[in-house]
């Protein structure tokens, strides 16, 4: 009897705890819209590493560039060649 009680809790907390990461994920996207509509409006410049990026990115070199990404903003592995990705085709 126990033990399905716990187990109910455990199951209980990890469900609270998933829907608060997805509530917490949701503010921090709505956060990055609101800062990328106003550094539009403010003229804010280009991050400076973009530049040395597209340099990595011209000369081939894709996983510097991510391993740059990675090391000067500190995104995870994913967020850092979604970051490049992204830059990649902002070029073309």
């Amino acid at each position: 009897m126990e033990v399905y009680f716990l187990e109910t809790l455990i199951l209980f907390i990890g469900v609270y705890l998933l829907f608060a990461v997805n509530k917490l994920d949701g503010r921090v996207k709505n956060m990055n819209y609101n800062l990328e509509q106003i550094s539009k409006k403010v003229d804010v410049p280009e991050k400076p590493i973009n530049n040395e990026l597209r340099e990595l990115l011209d000369e081939g070199n894709d996983v510097e560039a991510v391993k740059k990404v990675r090391e000067t903003m500190g995104l995870s592995l994913v967020e850092a060649k979604q970051y490049v990705d992204a830059l990649k085709l902002e070029s073309k």
